[in-house]
């Protein structure tokens, strides 16, 4: 018969919770980015004012001003949310573990959800620059209402840098950080909440060094092209956990690669 082990046991429902709590932030956020692109889809038609989905798609069609550069700020920080919080799954989880056990032995602990604040912050600043850039698309005509690129030769050439990209020694550090959570926290620990945010911080910076450029592909595949999203997020998380993710990220590349340059030779021809 099989001891009862009180440790084991809180570690277990510790992770229950944590794992919870990490679905349901995603959730809530696939659950607004559906909202949203079916909200966009029905405006499309109409252009009615009176919900966030119309005032963005009617912004498409004519210039920017701040309150349509702040709407899009949102949608792409709950797309961050929903598509890269999953993705950290195993690095909260093993943080967690740590702070309970620390718990257990009467040591000072942090919340984990100060580690994972400060990896939101990290996406967060990426949906700026994301906004940003799709705001100098579109006042350069590059977009289309639906916000995918209107031109080859942007999506082609996104393609190549990405498919480049994923041989790159930044991509291939950045993953490894992102591959070995125990690791990381064992040389990144820091003490306290201040600590924990940079951790959180640095975690952040290491999955946006692996990814940013994957990200950029949504102007080719469509901004708010649920599909594609949900197939990015899926591919991002594919690379962190599975044990041939090195050689996964590196055949994609070439993939990425052939995709982008068949983009462009079509337009040539």
């Amino acid at each position: 018969m099989q001891s009862f082990n009180p440790l084991e046991a809180a570690l277990k429902k510790d992770r229950l919770v944590v794992v919870a709590g990490i679905l349901g932030v995603a959730a809530l956020a696939w659950a607004y980015m559906l909202y949203l692109a079916w909200d966009m889809g029905n405006s499309m038609g109409m252009m009615d004012v009176g919900s966030m989905g119309t005032d963005m798609a009617a912004a498409q069609t004519r210039s920017w001003d701040v309150v349509d550069l702040s709407l899009t700020f949102v949608m792409w920080a709950v797309m961050m949310v929903a598509m890269m919080v999953p993705t950290a799954a195993p690095m909260i989880l093993v943080f967690a573990t740590v702070n309970r056990r620390r718990r257990e032995q009467k040591k000072p602990f942090v919340h984990t959800s100060v580690f994972l604040g400060g990896y939101v912050v990290v996406w967060s600043l990426f949906a700026a620059g994301a906004s940003l850039a799709q705001w100098g698309l579109h006042v350069g005509s590059l977009l289309s209402p639906m916000m995918v690129s209107t031109t080859p030769y942007l999506g082609g050439g996104l393609l190549i840098a990405a498919g480049i990209f994923q041989w790159s020694r930044l991509k291939y550090v950045c993953l490894t950080q992102c591959r070995t959570p125990l690791g990381f926290i064992m040389a990144e620990w820091r003490e306290g909440t201040g600590g924990a945010l940079k951790m959180g911080l640095r975690h952040g910076v290491y999955c946006l060094g692996c990814c940013w450029v994957l990200m950029a592909l949504l102007f080719v595949l469509g901004v708010m092209n649920l599909l594609w999203i949900a197939a990015l997020a899926a591919f991002v998380l594919v690379e962190k956990v599975a044990r041939a993710g090195h050689w996964i990220s590196k055949s994609t590349g070439v993939l990425l690669v052939v995709w982008g340059l068949w983009m462009i030779v079509g337009q040539l021809a």
